[in-house]
C-alpha cells in the first residue's frame, strides 16, 4: 500500500469516527415567543449556551437542534429543557443564570436550577418574591433557619447581608423574635471620619447605608420609620453594643472582617434568651491597620465545632451581582493564590 493510499484511509477512518461521535439532540418547540426569549437579544443567549457547553445549537419552526459530542449535546439540551421550563414559570433568564444552570448541567444536577426556582425566601414591600439563586445561598438560607449563631462568609455579592436581612424581617413577622438589631464596625477604609460633616450620627451612617437599604425593601421606608420609632428596628455602629444584653432579637454583625478579636468577643457575648445571630463578612476584604487581626477570621478557628454555631462559605459561583462582578472575584482570587504559592514576593504585586 502507497503512503497516499495510507493517509487517504486514515482520513476516512478519522472522518467515520468524528462522524460517529456527533450526537444530535431535538427538542420541539412549544411556543416561538419563549424560545425568542431564551435564545435573548441577537442570540446572545444562546452564543454563551453554545461557547459553554461546546454545542451548537440552531432551530426552525419545529425543533431546537442540538449537535455537538454527547456529553455536550446532553449538557446543552438539560440548560435549554430547564430555561424553558422556567420562562413557563414567569422567571427571568440572564447570563448569570444560564452560567449557573450549565454549571450544574455539567455536575450532574441540571434538574436543581427548578429546584431553586421553587424556592421562595421572603417578599419585599412591593410584593417581589426573594429566591436563592445558587445552591450556595440555599444552603445558607437553610442554616440560618436551623441555628442559632451563623457566619455567612464570601466575597461581594454573594448575598450575604440581603439574604439574613430577609430571614431577620421574616422572623420579626412571624413572632419569633420581638426587635432586630444590624451593626457594623465604622472602620476607616482609607478616609477620615473626623472629615466627615455632621455629628457622629451623620459621620457613621454612610458606614451603615447598605443595612438601610435592604430594610427599606422589606419593609417600606414608611413601615422603617415606623419600626425604628417604637425601638422595634435598631441599626447602629458595633461600638454602640458594648455593655448590653440583647434578649428576644435577630442580630446581624455586617463587615465583620473589620472586627478587631475583642470587638468580635464582645459582640458574640451580647445575645441572650431567644436571640438569633448572623454574623457576615469578606475575609478578602480586611481594613484594618496592618498590626490588628481580623476577629471575623479568629472566630471562625476558634468556634469551630461548636454545637449551634455553622458557617456557611459562598465563592464566586455564589455571586448575583453583575456576571462581570463573578469574573472580577476570580480573577482576584486567582492572583491570591498565585501570590500565596510564593512567599518572597513583595507585598502589594
Amino acid at each position: 500500500m502507497t503512503q497516499t493510499e495510507q493517509m487517504t484511509n486514515t482520513e476516512v477512518e478519522t472522518h467515520e469516527q468524528t462522524a460517529s461521535d456527533t450526537a444530535t439532540n431535538l427538542i420541539p418547540i412549544e411556543s416561538m415567543d419563549e424560545v425568542i426569549r431564551l435564545f435573548g437579544v441577537f442570540d446572545e443567549n444562546l452564543r454563551i449556551i453554545e461557547a459553554e457547553t461546546g454545542a451548537h445549537i440552531t432551530s426552525d419552526s419545529e425543533n431546537i437542534r442540538i449537535t455537538g459530542t454527547e456529553e455536550a449535546t446532553g449538557s446543552a439540551a438539560g440548560v435549554i429543557k430547564n430555561m424553558l421550563e422556567l420562562i413557563k414559570r414567569g422567571e427571568k433568564i440572564d447570563r448569570s443564570r444560564i452560567r449557573y444552570a450549565v454549571d450544574l448541567a455539567r455536575e450532574g444536577n441540571a434538574e436543581l436550577i427548578l429546584e431553586l426556582a421553587d424556592d421562595v425566601v421572603a417578599f419585599t414591600s412591593r410584593g417581589k418574591q426573594i429566591k436563592c439563586k445558587t445552591m450556595g445561598q440555599k444552603k445558607y438560607v437553610k442554616a440560618l433557619k436551623n441555628n442559632t449563631v451563623v457566619f455567612g462568609v464570601g466575597p461581594a455579592g454573594t448575598g450575604k447581608t440581603y439574604l439574613a436581612v430577609a430571614m431577620a424581617v421574616l422572623a420579626y413577622k412571624n413572632k419569633e423574635v420581638s426587635r432586630i438589631i444590624l451593626t457594623r464596625p465604622a472602620v476607616e477604609a482609607g478616609e477620615k471620619l473626623g472629615f466627615l460633616p455632621g455629628d457622629l450620627q451623620n459621620k457613621v451612617n454612610p458606614y451603615l447605608r447598605p443595612l438601610y437599604d435592604a430594610l427599606y425593601d422589606f419593609l417600606g421606608s414608611e413601615g422603617f420609620k415606623t419600626l425604628s420609632e417604637r425601638g422595634v428596628i435598631e441599626v447602629a455602629p458595633l461600638a454602640y453594643m458594648r455593655g448590653r444584653t440583647l434578649n428576644d432579637a435577630y442580630i446581624i454583625l455586617d463587615e465583620a472582617q473589620n472586627c478587631t478579636i475583642e470587638q468580635m468577643k464582645m459582640f458574640l457575648t451580647r445575645f441572650g434568651e431567644g436571640s438569633r445571630v448572623v454574623v457576615t463578612g469578606d475575609i478578602t476584604q480586611i481594613d484594618l491597620p496592618q498590626e490588628k487581626k481580623s476577629g471575623l477570621i479568629n472566630a471562625l478557628n476558634v468556634l469551630k465545632g461548636v454545637d449551634d454555631i455553622t458557617t456557611v462559605y459562598l465563592t464566586a459561583r455564589d455571586v448575583v451581582r453583575h456576571e462581570l462582578v463573578q469574573r472580577i472575584v476570580q480573577a482576584y482570587e486567582t492572583a491570591a493564590e498565585r501570590t500565596a504559592s510564593r512567599p518572597s514576593e513583595r507585598k502589594g504585586e
